[in-house]
């Protein structure tokens, strides 16, 4: 399989990550006025899927370092299989919960806020588990991205009408993702080995453990979707008929493109995990945040009308995150 040994290239594929996580949710806001975001979900999780595979077939079957994928999944244990399962399961659910808060939010609050507080919980839980790079540099950037999040509900607040019970429900949807999404990552990252050279009997390699935690995402789909489906939290109800004669080619190939786009970033973050380490390979990849909030203010305009100085709290929640970002990164290498 193609392995990355090199931290510089690493990062670069965390950007990619960063990029990758920060911009697939364009193609829910493509699709929004005319495809409930329940239905484009179902082809957004198939994307994922699909393209982890291709991935797998590809990069994660050629190359002489490790296992094939084919031969890296059949040997793992069902411990390592359950926990990257697990963690297609709860990544689903939090991020189903972060497709609602856009619904109610929009992608500069639900972003910030919910990826946000995701990246310290998520940093936080596997440098616990696997300590690399400075923690000093590592958490002060945590520190500065918390922070960000702190600018970036201020901004929110000052909207006009946006004190109501509805920003409120989308504030504490995004927090909820959040708390979720900063676990999924190291049930992933404990049932793969830590080196990507010799691998170790039971555990798997970054492209299997991909392609087992997207068929948890998938299959997970048919009970947290479904709920959404039937009880929505924001929108109107569906059922899996309105799936097959509401859309059409263009709506289903917009939310399998953006499950691509996710699971390029994903593949990507584990990859480069084997020479980043877990905290900051996740934590990088979380600048996503950044990236998604650009999106909802210079392209969505989702804070058009805004009072005078909500630039200047905006300008200073983007100073943060870039500062924050350059610190994780510096932190493997201080």
């Amino acid at each position: 399989m193609v392995i990355v040994q090199s931290y510089p290239l690493a990062v670069v594929m965390l950007l990619i990550t960063m990029l990758c996580w920060g911009s697939w949710a364009n193609a829910q806001k493509l699709t929004s006025k005319e495809w409930p975001f329940q239905l484009f979900y179902w082809d957004y999780v198939i994307g994922v899927l699909l393209f982890a595979l291709l991935l797998a077939l590809t990069m994660g079957s050629t190359g002489g370092a490790g296992r094939g994928f084919w031969e890296d999944l059949t040997q793992a244990s069902g411990s390592a299989l359950g926990l990257a399962f697990l963690g297609g399961v709860v990544f689903n659910l939090a991020n189903l919960l972060v497709v609602v808060a856009i619904e109610i939010a929009g992608m500069a609050v639900a972003f910030p806020v919910g990826i946000g507080l995701a990246l310290v919980v998520g940093v936080v839980a596997n440098y616990v588990a696997t300590p690399l790079g400075d923690p000093v540099f590592l958490f002060v950037g945590v520190g500065l991205v918390a922070a960000a999040i702190v600018l970036d509900a201020l901004a929110y607040r000052r909207l006009p009408g946006q004190k109501g019970a509805t920003p409120v429900k989308g504030i504490v949807i995004s927090v909820l993702a959040g708390v979720l999404m900063g676990f999924f990552y190291r049930f992933v990252a404990a049932s793969m080995s830590e080196n990507f050279v010799s691998l170790t009997p039971g555990k798997m390699g970054p492209y299997a453990a991909v392609v087992v935690f997207s068929a948890g995402v998938l299959v997970s789909n048919f009970v947290w979707n479904t709920i959404l489906m039937k009880k929505p939290l924001a929108g109107e109800a569906v059922s899996y008929g309105d799936y097959f004669t509401r859309g059409n080619a263009r709506l289903h190939a917009v939310g399998l493109l953006g499950g691509a786009v996710w699971s390029v970033g994903m593949a990507f973050s584990i990859i480069a995990s084997g020479a980043a380490g877990f905290a900051i390979s996740y934590g990088l990849g979380q600048g996503a945040t950044l990236v998604a909030a650009l999106w909802g203010v210079l392209i969505w305009k989702e804070f058009r009308g805004a009072p005078p100085g909500t630039n200047r709290i905006l300008t200073a929640m983007f100073g943060c995150f870039l500062l924050g970002l350059g610190l994780i990164i510096y932190a493997r290498v201080a």
